[in-house]
């Protein structure tokens, strides 16, 4: 299993209008093969900050959907960026 986690920070007034850019690729991402759950939404705390959580049952899978990342309009607002990928070898209930 993949999972990708972490943040993008934008300008606190052009978080809405990003997030609802990304209603498409967030609909891409769940019907697509292996996705387990895909999410972009606003952080509770910080104005400008946007929480990224992906989950993939393989690698393959995540490859599979991957384009060229965000599109050139989403790109020239990120701020900065902090998003890792984790493989993870075992589950187990919380």
């Amino acid at each position: 299993m993949i999972i990708i986690s972490g943040w993008i920070s934008v300008d606190p007034d052009s978080r809405d209008d990003y997030l609802r850019g990304c209603v498409s690729v967030v609909e891409q991402a769940r019907a697509s093969s292996g996705c387990l759950d895909f999410a972009l939404s606003a952080d509770l705390v910080e104005a400008g900050r946007i929480n990224v959580y992906e989950r993939w049952e393989s690698g393959e899978s995540l490859d599979a959907f991957r384009g060229s990342g965000p599109s050139d309009d989403q790109s020239a607002v990120i701020r900065t960026a902090e998003v890792a990928r984790y493989e993870i070898s075992g589950v187990g209930p919380a």
